[in-house]
């Protein structure tokens, strides 16, 4: 295939920038780039202000990690929310997925990953530390292992159970209504929140 030629620098930076999102190839930035230039100056202004805002305004939830506008997010800050129950996901799409379900009215902990030495994530580059002082100070009942079907959830799921497994709290995982090797953000929401509903208790022989 020809490298695409540009009759502007300008426009050039503009599609290599494009180019650098996930999923954007080199004609799909072209058509984005093109796209804006023909767009009113207050729709160009307002998109770009919405992603500086998003990059240096939005915030991390320090009780869940979930995405927030303030320093607790509107999960967490929920009184209606049951407080000990505690859905463990990999990341913030899950959050939605399963916020989406409208199935579950527990708050959730987001890992920031899974465990995976092929891409050198190990349990020190998740939030585990964070989840183990919740369970230390006995705020927690049920822990629902909400993590991807994969080999990199199951090995995650395994190590925190036999981490945590000394602490008086209930383990549960979803039920295998959502296909082994899934994304949880890809499952839709009637079999996500029949999986949460019908969660099955964790253990060693659960995988």
């Amino acid at each position: 295939m020809s490298e695409l030629q540009f009759p502007s620098k300008i426009l050039e930076n503009a599609v290599n920038e494009f180019s650098r999102l996930p999923g954007i190839g080199r004609k799909t930035a072209l058509r984005l780039a093109l796209h804006i230039l023909k767009q009113d100056k207050e729709s160009v202004d307002s998109f770009a202000n919405a992603i500086t805002t998003l990059r240096e305004e939005i915030k991390y939830c320090k009780n869940c990690y979930n995405l927030s506008d303030s320093d607790t997010c509107s999960i967490c800050s929920n009184p209606r929310r049951d407080h000990s129950l505690v859905c463990l996901v990999e990341n913030v799409r899950d959050v939605m997925a399963i916020e989406n379900t409208h199935q579950y009215q527990g708050i959730y902990h987001v890992l920031g990953g899974l465990i995976s030495p092929m891409d050198g994530t190990g349990p020190d580059d998740l939030t585990i530390a964070p989840l183990e002082e919740k369970l230390r100070k006995g705020e927690i009942k049920e822990i629902i292992f909400a993590l991807s079907t994969t080999m990199e959830g199951d090995t995650t799921n395994f190590y925190l159970y036999r981490k945590f497994q000394s602490y008086p709290v209930k383990f549960t995982t979803i039920a295998r209504g959502v296909a082994i090797g899934d994304e949880l953000e890809y499952a839709d929401e009637v079999t996500l929140g029949r999986s949460l509903i019908d969660r099955l208790p964790f253990d060693k022989n659960a995988l």
